[in-house]
């Protein structure tokens, strides 16, 4: 149980950072909209969480869609579609620390067990 709790927390400690660094760099998007010759950037989830293997991260992975970490997305920036995406990823980034609590708390329960 040790070993699934350990693979468990790191997956979840994976979704947090890449939420966190996915919003940065919308913030960017949104700070540069304005710029002459700026491309939008975005982050690539599949490559990271499309390997793991829980319905979250497969449901994450499909809905974020592909491209490598942080790559030229092309185009102009959208300020309504930036604001769009960073509530979206808001909402996965809640859902990660809920899955982090839960997991601390049940490597909290095995700590007391063993006891």
């Amino acid at each position: 149980m040790s070993f699934f709790l350990d693979d468990t927390f790191e997956k979840s400690s994976v979704i947090l950072d890449l939420t966190s660094k996915r919003q940065q760099i919308l913030g960017a998007n949104i700070v540069n909209a304005h710029t002459p010759g700026y491309v939008r950037h975005d982050i690539n989830f599949e490559q990271y969480i499309g390997s793991l293997n829980t319905p979250l991260e497969t449901e994450m992975s499909k809905k974020l869609g592909p491209s490598p970490l942080t790559q030229d997305k092309g185009g102009e920036v959208s300020m309504q579609n930036e604001l769009i995406e960073m509530q979206r990823n808001m909402l996965y980034y809640s859902v990660a620390t809920r899955r982090m609590s839960s997991v601390i708390q049940q490597l909290k329960t095995v700590a007391q067990i063993g006891k």
